[in-house]
């Protein structure tokens, strides 16, 4: 792939672009990309989506309800509550996992400070 791309410089001689032969590009921007990496996001936005956590209220309900879960007090609609909140919590993750994955592959695994 060395030969299939060329950078472009400033002035004082730093990378600040490529240029790619057509066949690289179509490579890159074809289906063959992985489908779990989140390539729309900046960087900000992808270390602010791993670090992410729930909301200090919904992490409180979460522990409420799972403590009286545990002792079978849940009516009803507590429980769908309950579901609705692991359902919140499985997304989460989901997205987390991803994000941490898009970083990787970006060459970007030790935790940023940004």
């Amino acid at each position: 792939m060395a030969q299939d791309l060329q950078y472009i410089t400033n002035e004082a001689g730093d990378r600040v672009g490529v240029v790619l032969d057509i066949g690289t590009y179509q490579k890159l921007t074809t289906g063959d990309r992985d489908p779990e990496l989140l390539t729309n996001l900046s960087l900000e936005e992808l270390v602010a989506l791993a670090e992410s956590t729930l909301s200090p209220a919904s992490q409180t309900e979460l522990d409420n309800l799972l403590v009286r879960n545990a002792e079978s007090q849940l009516l009803e609609a507590e429980l769908t509550q309950l579901d609705q909140l692991l359902q919140r919590v499985d997304q989460l993750n989901i997205l987390k996992a991803r994000s941490r994955y898009t970083l990787h592959h970006l060459g970007l695994t030790e935790p940023l400070a940004l």
